[in-house]
C-alpha cells in the first residue's frame, strides 16, 4: 500500500490521538488508570491499526485492520461522550469533529478498498 504516513486518515488519526492526550491531562487524577488510560489506548489504536494494515501484504488484511480502527473510533466516541457527561471535558466540539472526520476517512477508504477487491 505504500507509506502509511502519507495516508490522510493516518495523519488525521494521529492529530486526534494527540488532541485526546492533551485533553485527558485535565481529567481528575483518580481517572488515571480508568477513563484516561482507556480513551488514550483507544485513540492510539486508530492510527496504529491503519499503519499496521497498510503495512500488511494484502488488501484484505488492510480492510480487516481498518475495521478494527473503526471499532476503536467507536470506543473513543463512547469514552468522549462519557467524559463530557461527567464534566471532565470542557465544551469541546472540535474533538468530536476531529473524530467524525477520522471515521468518515476510514469509511471512505474501506469503500474504496472493498470496491477494488477482486
Amino acid at each position: 500500500m505504500g507509506n502509511y504516513q502519507e495516508l490522510l486518515v493516518w495523519q488525521k488519526a494521529m492529530d486526534l490521538a494527540e488532541a485526546i492526550y492533551c485533553q485527558t491531562r485535565k481529567f481528575p487524577k483518580e481517572e488515571v488508570y480508568g477513563l484516561t488510560s482507556q480513551i488514550r489506548r483507544a485513540a492510539v489504536s486508530i492510527p496504529s491499526n491503519v499503519a499496521e494494515g497498510a503495512s500488511r501484504a494484502g488488501r484484505k488484511e488492510f480492510i480487516q485492520f481498518l475495521y478494527i480502527a473503526r471499532g476503536s473510533a467507536a470506543e473513543v466516541e463512547t469514552q468522549l461522550t462519557l467524559a463530557a457527561r461527567l464534566n471532565y471535558l470542557p465544551d469541546n466540539p472540535e474533538l468530536f469533529e476531529q473524530l467524525t472526520s477520522v471515521k468518515q476517512l476510514i469509511n471512505g477508504l474501506l469503500r474504496s478498498l472493498k470496491g477494488s477487491v477482486a
